[in-house]
Protein backbone atom coordinates (compact mmCIF):
# COMPACT_ATOMS: atom_id res chain seq x y z
CA UNK A 1 0.00 0.00 0.00
CA UNK A 2 1.24 3.75 -1.00
CA UNK A 3 -0.11 6.34 0.97
CA UNK A 4 0.44 9.99 0.02
CA UNK A 5 0.85 11.72 3.21
CA UNK A 6 2.95 11.58 6.48
CA UNK A 7 2.23 14.30 8.70
CA UNK A 8 -1.55 14.85 8.16
CA UNK A 9 -3.82 13.69 11.11
CA UNK A 10 -5.26 11.26 8.42
CA UNK A 11 -1.81 10.16 7.64
CA UNK A 12 -0.44 9.24 10.79
CA UNK A 13 -3.88 7.67 12.02
CA UNK A 14 -2.64 5.57 8.74
CA UNK A 15 1.09 5.22 9.87
CA UNK A 16 -0.09 3.36 13.45
CA UNK A 17 -2.50 1.32 12.18
CA UNK A 18 -0.34 0.06 8.59
CA UNK A 19 2.86 0.26 9.70
CA UNK A 20 3.89 -1.89 6.68
CA UNK A 21 2.79 0.68 3.96
CA UNK A 22 4.76 3.52 2.30
CA UNK A 23 4.48 6.67 3.60
CA UNK A 24 5.41 9.43 1.10
CA UNK A 25 5.66 13.29 2.32
CA UNK A 26 6.10 16.44 0.33
CA UNK A 27 10.18 15.48 -0.32
CA UNK A 28 9.61 12.21 -1.83
CA UNK A 29 6.02 13.26 -3.52
CA UNK A 30 5.12 16.98 -3.37
CA UNK A 31 1.08 17.40 -4.40
CA UNK A 32 2.14 20.72 -5.72
CA UNK A 33 4.09 19.04 -8.67
CA UNK A 34 1.15 16.17 -9.85
CA UNK A 35 3.80 14.80 -12.36
CA UNK A 36 6.15 13.44 -9.28
CA UNK A 37 2.91 11.63 -7.65
CA UNK A 38 2.24 10.05 -10.79
CA UNK A 39 6.18 8.97 -11.12
CA UNK A 40 5.87 7.41 -7.28
CA UNK A 41 2.91 5.44 -8.24
CA UNK A 42 4.73 4.16 -11.38
CA UNK A 43 8.19 4.00 -9.60
CA UNK A 44 6.99 1.93 -6.51
CA UNK A 45 3.99 -0.30 -8.22
CA UNK A 46 1.80 -0.91 -5.14
CA UNK A 47 -1.59 -3.05 -5.12
CA UNK A 48 -3.16 0.05 -4.10
CA UNK A 49 -2.99 3.58 -3.59
CA UNK A 50 -4.53 5.93 -0.91
CA UNK A 51 -4.46 9.76 -1.09
CA UNK A 52 -4.45 11.37 2.38
CA UNK A 53 -2.96 14.48 1.58
CA UNK A 54 -5.17 17.68 0.31
CA UNK A 55 -4.50 21.41 0.83
CA UNK A 56 -6.76 22.00 3.93
CA UNK A 57 -6.52 25.46 4.54
CA UNK A 58 -9.79 26.78 3.97
CA UNK A 59 -9.48 30.91 4.16
CA UNK A 60 -6.37 30.54 2.65
CA UNK A 61 -7.40 28.39 -0.72
CA UNK A 62 -9.49 31.80 -1.79
CA UNK A 63 -6.40 33.28 -2.07
CA UNK A 64 -4.15 30.76 -3.27
CA UNK A 65 -6.73 29.38 -5.88
CA UNK A 66 -3.58 28.00 -7.93
CA UNK A 67 -2.39 26.02 -5.72
CA UNK A 68 -5.36 24.48 -4.19
CA UNK A 69 -6.16 23.18 -7.39
CA UNK A 70 -2.59 21.76 -8.00
CA UNK A 71 -2.80 19.63 -4.86
CA UNK A 72 -6.89 18.96 -4.63
CA UNK A 73 -7.86 18.28 -8.14
CA UNK A 74 -4.04 17.90 -10.42
CA UNK A 75 -2.75 15.39 -8.25
CA UNK A 76 -5.77 13.42 -7.41
CA UNK A 77 -6.12 13.55 -11.41
CA UNK A 78 -2.17 12.39 -12.03
CA UNK A 79 -2.82 9.47 -8.91
CA UNK A 80 -5.76 8.06 -10.93
CA UNK A 81 -4.63 8.33 -14.13
CA UNK A 82 -1.06 6.03 -13.24
CA UNK A 83 -3.46 3.99 -11.29
CA UNK A 84 -5.56 3.61 -14.10
CA UNK A 85 -2.55 2.69 -16.63
CA UNK A 86 -1.40 0.05 -13.71
CA UNK A 87 -4.26 -1.74 -12.80
CA UNK A 88 -4.49 -0.45 -9.34
CA UNK A 89 -7.37 1.03 -6.85
CA UNK A 90 -7.41 4.81 -5.88
CA UNK A 91 -8.81 5.54 -2.12
CA UNK A 92 -9.36 9.04 -2.11
CA UNK A 93 -10.18 11.42 0.80
CA UNK A 94 -13.06 14.24 0.11
CA UNK A 95 -15.36 16.94 1.91
CA UNK A 96 -18.72 17.90 2.88
CA UNK A 97 -17.43 21.16 1.47
CA UNK A 98 -18.51 19.96 -2.20
CA UNK A 99 -21.97 21.04 -0.55
CA UNK A 100 -23.92 24.09 -0.23
CA UNK A 101 -24.42 23.89 3.21
CA UNK A 102 -28.42 24.01 2.40
CA UNK A 103 -31.66 22.84 4.18
CA UNK A 104 -31.12 20.84 7.43
CA UNK A 105 -31.42 17.18 5.74
CA UNK A 106 -28.37 14.70 5.45
CA UNK A 107 -26.94 14.82 1.84
CA UNK A 108 -26.27 11.42 0.27
CA UNK A 109 -23.81 10.35 -2.46
CA UNK A 110 -26.47 11.81 -5.35
CA UNK A 111 -27.64 14.83 -3.68
CA UNK A 112 -26.42 18.40 -5.72
CA UNK A 113 -22.99 19.37 -5.45
CA UNK A 114 -22.36 23.06 -5.40
CA UNK A 115 -19.25 24.43 -3.34
CA UNK A 116 -19.20 27.98 -1.63
CA UNK A 117 -15.58 28.46 -2.21
CA UNK A 118 -12.04 27.48 -3.75
CA UNK A 119 -11.31 24.72 -1.51
CA UNK A 120 -14.83 22.88 -1.74
CA UNK A 121 -14.68 23.73 -5.29
CA UNK A 122 -11.04 22.23 -6.38
CA UNK A 123 -12.05 18.80 -3.56
CA UNK A 124 -14.79 18.68 -6.27
CA UNK A 125 -12.30 18.78 -9.33
CA UNK A 126 -10.50 16.48 -7.73
CA UNK A 127 -13.32 13.88 -7.00
CA UNK A 128 -14.33 14.50 -10.87
CA UNK A 129 -11.10 14.02 -12.11
CA UNK A 130 -10.49 10.53 -10.53
CA UNK A 131 -14.13 9.68 -11.90
CA UNK A 132 -13.42 10.21 -15.30
CA UNK A 133 -9.50 8.90 -15.20
CA UNK A 134 -11.01 5.34 -15.79
CA UNK A 135 -9.39 3.95 -12.25
CA UNK A 136 -10.95 1.96 -9.72
CA UNK A 137 -11.58 4.02 -6.97
CA UNK A 138 -13.33 5.20 -4.19
CA UNK A 139 -13.82 8.65 -3.03
CA UNK A 140 -14.75 9.36 0.84
CA UNK A 141 -16.37 12.24 1.71
CA UNK A 142 -16.24 13.44 5.60
CA UNK A 143 -16.09 16.05 7.59
CA UNK A 144 -14.99 17.81 10.68
CA UNK A 145 -12.04 15.83 11.27
CA UNK A 146 -9.96 15.40 14.79
CA UNK A 147 -7.10 13.57 15.94
CA UNK A 148 -4.12 14.20 18.71
CA UNK A 149 -2.01 15.19 15.55
CA UNK A 150 -2.19 18.41 13.81
CA UNK A 151 -4.37 21.49 13.75
CA UNK A 152 -8.12 21.08 14.68
CA UNK A 153 -10.99 21.63 16.48
CA UNK A 154 -10.71 19.73 19.50
CA UNK A 155 -7.18 20.67 20.06
CA UNK A 156 -7.76 24.72 19.58
CA UNK A 157 -10.51 24.29 21.87
CA UNK A 158 -8.84 22.24 24.61
CA UNK A 159 -5.93 25.18 24.64
CA UNK A 160 -8.57 27.90 24.34
CA UNK A 161 -11.01 26.26 27.14
CA UNK A 162 -8.11 26.02 29.81
CA UNK A 163 -7.07 29.60 29.17
CA UNK A 164 -10.50 31.62 29.05
CA UNK A 165 -13.66 31.66 31.22
CA UNK A 166 -15.78 32.47 28.12
CA UNK A 167 -15.56 31.75 24.45
CA UNK A 168 -18.29 32.72 21.44
CA UNK A 169 -18.55 29.32 19.06
CA UNK A 170 -20.99 29.68 15.93
CA UNK A 171 -23.86 27.34 16.35
CA UNK A 172 -25.63 27.54 13.33
CA UNK A 173 -23.51 25.06 11.55
CA UNK A 174 -24.56 21.63 12.00
CA UNK A 175 -22.12 18.49 11.02
CA UNK A 176 -20.73 14.81 12.00
CA UNK A 177 -17.36 15.33 13.95
CA UNK A 178 -15.06 12.22 12.33
CA UNK A 179 -12.25 11.13 14.52
CA UNK A 180 -9.03 10.74 11.91
CA UNK A 181 -8.57 7.14 13.04
CA UNK A 182 -11.95 5.99 12.44
CA UNK A 183 -11.65 7.33 8.88
CA UNK A 184 -8.25 5.37 8.66
CA UNK A 185 -9.35 2.25 9.75
CA UNK A 186 -12.34 2.72 7.71
CA UNK A 187 -9.71 3.19 4.51
CA UNK A 188 -8.33 -0.11 5.47
CA UNK A 189 -11.45 -2.14 5.37
CA UNK A 190 -12.30 -0.45 2.27
CA UNK A 191 -8.64 -1.20 0.91
CA UNK A 192 -9.08 -4.51 1.69
CA UNK A 193 -12.47 -5.44 0.03
CA UNK A 194 -11.25 -3.33 -3.20
CA UNK A 195 -8.07 -6.21 -2.96
CA UNK A 196 -9.90 -9.09 -2.20
CA UNK A 197 -12.65 -8.09 -4.92
CA UNK A 198 -11.78 -7.01 -7.72
CA UNK A 199 -14.88 -6.93 -9.68
CA UNK A 200 -16.32 -4.28 -7.03
CA UNK A 201 -16.98 -1.16 -8.93
CA UNK A 202 -15.85 1.41 -6.00
CA UNK A 203 -17.60 5.24 -6.20
CA UNK A 204 -18.72 8.00 -3.55
CA UNK A 205 -19.29 7.24 -0.21
CA UNK A 206 -20.09 9.11 3.06
CA UNK A 207 -18.58 8.66 5.94
CA UNK A 208 -18.74 11.00 9.27
CA UNK A 209 -19.13 10.60 12.88
CA UNK A 210 -22.25 10.72 15.06
CA UNK A 211 -24.83 12.36 16.31
CA UNK A 212 -24.63 15.58 14.63
CA UNK A 213 -24.54 18.54 16.78
CA UNK A 214 -23.72 22.38 16.28
CA UNK A 215 -19.43 23.79 16.83
CA UNK A 216 -20.73 25.08 19.75
CA UNK A 217 -22.62 21.84 21.23
CA UNK A 218 -19.25 20.35 20.42
CA UNK A 219 -17.25 22.34 22.14
CA UNK A 220 -19.08 22.33 25.16
CA UNK A 221 -19.22 18.66 25.10
CA UNK A 222 -15.32 18.60 24.71
CA UNK A 223 -15.64 20.90 27.92
CA UNK A 224 -17.08 18.53 29.94
CA UNK A 225 -15.12 15.36 28.80
CA UNK A 226 -11.40 17.61 29.49
CA UNK A 227 -13.50 18.86 32.65
CA UNK A 228 -13.06 22.07 31.63
CA UNK A 229 -15.71 25.34 32.29
CA UNK A 230 -15.70 28.05 30.52
CA UNK A 231 -18.67 29.46 29.24
CA UNK A 232 -20.30 29.16 25.45
CA UNK A 233 -22.22 31.48 24.36
CA UNK A 234 -23.97 30.90 20.67
CA UNK A 235 -22.82 32.88 17.81
CA UNK A 236 -24.32 32.64 13.98
CA UNK A 237 -21.94 32.24 11.38
CA UNK A 238 -22.58 35.99 10.43
CA UNK A 239 -20.81 36.85 14.14
CA UNK A 240 -17.57 35.25 13.36
CA UNK A 241 -16.85 36.24 9.36
CA UNK A 242 -13.99 34.08 7.99
CA UNK A 243 -13.13 34.48 4.18
CA UNK A 244 -14.67 31.70 3.00
CA UNK A 245 -17.62 30.55 3.36
CA UNK A 246 -18.97 27.41 5.45
CA UNK A 247 -21.91 25.23 4.98
CA UNK A 248 -24.68 25.24 7.75
CA UNK A 249 -25.57 21.76 6.72
CA UNK A 250 -22.97 19.44 6.78
CA UNK A 251 -24.68 16.38 7.58
CA UNK A 252 -23.63 13.23 5.92
CA UNK A 253 -26.17 10.40 5.41
CA UNK A 254 -24.14 7.38 6.04
CA UNK A 255 -26.20 4.42 4.67
CA UNK A 256 -23.73 3.36 1.58
CA UNK A 257 -21.21 2.55 2.83
CA UNK A 258 -22.67 0.54 6.13
CA UNK A 259 -24.60 -1.38 2.84
CA UNK A 260 -21.31 -1.75 0.90
CA UNK A 261 -18.77 -2.25 3.28
CA UNK A 262 -20.70 -2.98 6.65
CA UNK A 263 -18.44 0.28 7.94
CA UNK A 264 -20.94 2.19 10.43
CA UNK A 265 -21.08 5.60 11.55
CA UNK A 266 -18.30 6.24 14.54
CA UNK A 267 -19.34 7.63 17.74
CA UNK A 268 -17.15 10.64 18.10
CA UNK A 269 -17.62 10.83 22.10
CA UNK A 270 -15.56 7.43 21.91
CA UNK A 271 -12.77 9.25 19.66
CA UNK A 272 -13.45 12.38 21.95
CA UNK A 273 -12.04 11.21 25.27
CA UNK A 274 -9.00 9.23 23.70
CA UNK A 275 -7.66 12.54 22.14
CA UNK A 276 -8.13 14.24 25.57
CA UNK A 277 -6.63 11.16 27.16
CA UNK A 278 -3.26 11.94 24.79
CA UNK A 279 -3.60 14.99 24.98
CA UNK A 280 -3.29 15.07 29.21
CA UNK A 281 -6.34 17.28 30.01
CA UNK A 282 -8.85 16.08 32.18
CA UNK A 283 -10.52 16.34 35.50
Amino acid sequence: MLVFGETGQLARELRLLAPDAVFLGRSQADLSDPESCAKAIRDHRPQIVINAAAYTAVDRAEEQPDIARLVNADAPAAMAHACAELGIPLLHVSTDYVFDGSGDQPRDETCPTGPLGVYGATKLAGEAAIAASGARHVILRTSWVFSAFGANFVKTMLRLGAERDRLTIVADQIGGPTPAVDIAQALLVIARTMLAQPDRPGGIYHFSGAPDLSWADFARRIFAQAGLSPEVVDIPSSGYPTPARRPANSRLDCSRIKDDFGISRPDWRKGLAKVIRDAGVGA
